[in-house]
């Protein structure tokens, strides 16, 4: 597990899974906590309670459709864990959406990712959390600001954690990435490396900092990790195709 490396209050409780423990065979080895990438249901519901057990989870997170859009949900309403770690509510349909708030101790927001970008939220009194998925769809049509919006605190009283995404020396992209970026902020292109053959290298962290900037939040940590070439721990679909995902989580206590 990887925990984060911020000043966020006593009562936030936040930590990113990797790929170790769990009971997945190859290619989902071994933590795998996607119910939509082809593992077998039953053994991603064992490593859901797995997760549960080890975490002592106050529930169990409210696990997201995403969309690489930028809709946000509270998880108040979308809490279906009546039946506690035996329940089979965590392949239940999740919501569509790409980030979800808390507000109330015990619930757990929740984002799986594989190169894409979670981003962790929290207010300094420790009153509100939240938990996005960034990837430069995401991240271009708005889902960190939207996120800040429905949490409704001012910017400069959150901190934010960018958890581990796939790194900058090796997320090529095209042009249509490049220019969903700098048309909308000219800043964006200091997030990008020219390649041969109209291609670039993005920098994720970067692009979320000058996202999380525009709407004034700039405490910002993390950001220094990389998922394609840090194989012993993290699922990489870019590197890998057909794989797992971890889990990014936060709570109030």
């Amino acid at each position: 597990m990887i925990h984060p490396d911020w000043p966020a209050p006593e009562t936030v409780q936040a930590l990113t899974t990797t790929r170790q423990g769990g009971t997945s065979k190859r290619p989902w080895d071994r933590l795998n906590l996607a119910d939509h990438v082809g593992d077998d249901p039953l053994t991603v519901q064992e490593n859901r309670r797995y997760l549960r057990r080890v975490l002592s989870l106050p529930s169990e997170p409210v696990w997201l459709r995403q969309v690489h859009g930028d809709e946000v949900v509270e998880t108040a309403c979308h809490i279906k864990d009546p039946g506690g770690e035996n329940s089979s509510s965590s392949l239940m349909e999740p919501p569509q959406a790409d980030a979800s708030v808390s507000r109330e101790p015990g619930r757990v927001s929740a984002v799986l990712t594989a190169d894409c970008l979670p981003a962790l939220f929290c207010d300094r009194s420790g009153s509100c959390v939240a938990a996005a998925h960034a990837g430069w769809r995401g991240l271009a049509a708005g889902v960190l600001e939207r996120t800040v919006q429905v949490m409704g605190v001012a910017p400069e009283e959150l901190l934010v954690w960018l958890g581990p995404a796939i790194g900058p020396q090796v997320f090529e992209v095209g042009d249509e990435v490049y220019a969903a970026f700098t048309e909308q902020h000219a800043q964006a292109d200091d997030a990008f490396a020219p390649r041969p053959q109209g291609r670039w290298l993005a920098d994720l962290y970067h692009l979320a900092r000058i996202r999380l900037s525009s709407v004034g939040v700039s405490a910002v940590y993390g950001g220094d990790r990389c998922t394609f070439t840090e194989a012993d721990h993290f699922y990489s679909y870019r590197r890998d195709g057909v794989t797992g995902r971890m889990a990014t989580l936060i709570w109030l206590r």
